[in-house]
């Protein structure tokens, strides 16, 4: 390495983020973007390890401690080809990443670990703005036409990779603009959509064809292509059937945000937390997202309540180096004013007249069992369900198709991502499950090269 002391030199950084009272008044991005300098800095902590378990953590196998090097060396043009060698969209990774690899650091064992997620961000923004990211559209066709139905991060790696082999890609999306969950399901406080907008463009010029607002209900619509990849999401939001459903001002958490994305995109608002008592089941990120979105919208206060016992501050014994620990999260969100409690279950929602105006509560211990005497209200005008996905919706065009589904209710395939149906291909989260947008990306190009494998007797896509 190129600073073979720089993880005792320098310490780890942490983000720096815009003041809480100016940033909850936009929709801006809430974190400050690194300088180069800094980055160089930080990217010197990464060790020469010898085994680099970063490589494990991550789902699909970054050049960690490579392009760290060539950034320390301010190599940037060589490790922004790295880095694009392993990640379709590493702008959005080093954005909303949980970071495995940083849980995988070797340097994490006795101290805190490498900022990868960062150094990541800072690469690939270093590319946009100097302009060392060009169009690169394939060198010759193969007169193979792939039609990729869903445009979340699973969709948009595979057709990407697919387009690379010299296929001709079509990738349909439902909703009115390209990005899956990326463009309505994560707020723009996190995710600005100019950064998926310019990617779009990039891929555009190299040669894929994107049509929104397509909702492909009938297998009609696809048979003219030679193969057909099914990247839907996991989009059947998990419910909490008790007493009290029924009343007005419940949602799921994903109609919030996506209603809230829109309205910054220039649409009107459904649902407005404005001078509301806001209170969010569910203690991830999507709940998360809520109350940040809540707070910018003006709510008088949020609490948000999760079923599970409060996690420690520290890596628990039966979760060690390398894999990723369940540790107490805080995020930016939170930082910017909430209420959280934990071992919380929800026994009924109170209502007056057809509005909601609280949640019968009651604390549960590790085995998720009543405590007697527990029970307390909590005053509520707006609820939101962020309790995560079943499995992908079992629409039209799958029972149309008869695609086969597991036990789970997930999108069945075999080893090559091959469905019940010949030539119809799933990836992401509708054949896993619910899971973090670096795995939909390591779907979307496993899947990507079982495709081309099966059009052309073998592939030169790599994917691990």
């Amino acid at each position: 390495m190129g600073n073979p002391k720089g993880f005792i030199k320098v310490k780890r950084d942490k983000t720096a983020y815009r003041p809480v009272c100016e940033r909850v008044k936009d929709y801006d991005r809430v974190f400050e973007l690194r300088s180069d300098e800094n980055c160089r800095e930080q990217a010197s902590r990464c060790m020469d390890c010898g085994t680099p378990f970063c490589h494990w953590g991550c789902p699909i196998g970054n050049y960690i401690p490579e392009w760290n090097d060539l950034v320390f060396g301010g190599y940037w043009a060589r490790a922004l080809e790295l880095l694009e060698a392993t990640n379709n969209l590493p702008e959005i990774t080093g954005r909303v990443c949980p970071a495995l690899c940083e849980s995988a650091c070797v340097l994490g064992i006795n101290d805190e670990p490498v900022t990868i997620r960062e150094d990541e961000l800072a690469i690939i923004e270093h590319g946009f703005k100097h302009n060392l990211l060009k169009p690169q559209p394939p060198a010759r066709r193969t007169g193979k036409q792939i039609a990729v139905v869903g445009s979340g991060p699973a969709g948009l790696s595979c057709a990407a990779q697919l387009n690379r082999a010299g296929h001709s890609v079509t990738v349909f999306e439902k909703d009115e603009k390209i990005g899956g969950i990326m463009r309505f399901g994560i707020p723009d406080f996190k995710l600005e959509k100019s950064i998926l907008d310019r990617r779009i463009k990039l891929w555009q010029a190299e040669g894929i064809t994107f049509q929104p607002g397509a909702y492909i209900q009938d297998k009609s619509a696809l048979q003219k292509y030679d193969a057909v990849v099914l990247a839907g999401g996991s989009r059947q939001p998990r419910d909490l059937p008790i007493p009290g459903r029924q009343f007005g001002g419940i949602y799921f958490a994903m109609d919030y945000l996506t209603q809230s994305n829109r309205f910054v995109d220039g649409n009107k608002l459904s649902i407005d937390a404005k001078g509301k008592r806001v209170v969010v089941i569910g203690g991830g990120d999507t709940g998360s997202d809520c109350v940040g979105t809540a707070n910018r919208q003006g709510a008088v206060c949020v609490v948000q309540i999760e079923l599970l016992a409060k996690p420690g501050e520290k890596r628990p014994t039966n979760q060690p180096w390398p894999f990723y620990p369940n540790v107490l999260k805080t995020t930016s969100s939170h930082e910017e004013g909430s209420d959280r409690k934990w071992s919380i279950a929800t026994k009924e929602f109170l209502g007056r007249g057809a509005q909601v105006t609280g949640l019968k509560c009651v604390q549960v211990d590790e085995k998720l069992k009543e405590i007697p005497g527990t029970e307390f209200i909590l005053e509520a005008d707006l609820v939101f369900l962020a309790l995560g996905f079943l499995h992908p919706v079992h629409d039209k065009l799958l029972i149309d198709l008869k695609i086969e589904f597991d036990q789970r209710g997930n999108v069945k395939t075999d080893a090559n991502f091959q469905t019940s149906a010949k030539g119809v291909f799933a990836a992401g989260d509708m054949r896993r499950g619910q899971s973090l947008i670096v795995w939909a990306i390591s779907e979307g190009r496993k899947t990507a090269r079982a495709v081309d494998t099966w059009l052309m007797g073998n592939s030169e896509l790599p994917a691990i």
